[in-house]
């Protein structure tokens, strides 16, 4: 069951003095500074700023995988960083779907049985969990294919089975980290229109990018500089 949202707020994700450093000797690098940020339901957000901007950090953060030196980060009304690590693994299974540049699909796991591993550690009975990767694998364009191997597919196929997989247990959130980084720009460019028709569905998308014909996807683009967010319309 996922956390009631008893608010009247409109936003699903607020950032609030949002900063992180890391120690790299005796020195430390800040790589965020001061962030704040409001992500409505069913916005699409994309992320830019050249490399070291701490969009990556951001996240990762966003993803409650990466605890921030100070500030709040609150989605659906809950402070995510204030949860029991136990809370925060159930928040992130619940909340967040993941989608990385390098697709992370387990090689000698077939196509199936990588989207069903977040279903892995809920209480639905195999029957089911089957039934959910295999209505997700239909949407994706990948009906047939749940018995092949990853290097079976091809990197458009492999990109769609890392969306199936974070989209499985229908989570509010997709997170997405240079999603086309790895494809060539047809492939590419399908994959965003896919990303748009699941926004259009009421998907809320956070997406890291570099590549500007990407962007054009997205309803808001927040940019970031030296860890500051220097445009956020």
């Amino acid at each position: 069951m996922r956390y009631a949202n008893l608010g009247f707020r409109m936003s699903l994700i607020e950032i609030k003095k949002l900063n992180k450093t890391y120690e790299s000797g005796e020195d430390c690098v800040a790589a965020l500074v001061e962030v704040d940020l409001d992500i409505e339901r069913g916005e699409f957000i994309s992320v830019m700023g050249p490399s070291g901007s701490g969009k990556s950090t951001l996240l990762t953060i966003l993803g409650g995988l990466n605890h921030p030196t100070e500030g709040m980060v609150v989605v659906d009304e809950i402070p995510i960083y204030k949860l029991p690590m136990e809370k925060l693994a159930d928040f992130r299974r619940e909340y967040l779907g993941f989608i990385f540049q390098s697709f992370q699909l387990i090689p000698y796991l077939t196509v199936m049985e990588n989207v069903m591993l977040p279903l892995a550690i809920t209480e639905k009975s195999n029957r089911e969990q089957l039934n959910m990767a295999e209505e997700i694998l239909e949407k994706m364009s990948l009906k047939g294919k749940g018995k092949r191997l990853p290097d079976q597919l091809s990197g458009g196929e492999q990109e769609r089975v890392a969306i199936a997989r974070a989209l499985v247990n229908s989570p509010p959130i997709l997170l997405a980290d240079e999603p086309t980084g790895n494809l060539d720009s047809k492939t590419g460019r399908e994959i965003m229109e896919l990303f748009k028709s699941l926004n259009e569905e009421g998907q809320t998308i956070v997406m890291v990018t570099h590549n500007p014909e990407n962007v054009t996807f997205s309803s808001r683009i927040i940019r970031l500089r030296d860890g500051k967010v220097v445009n956020g319309v």
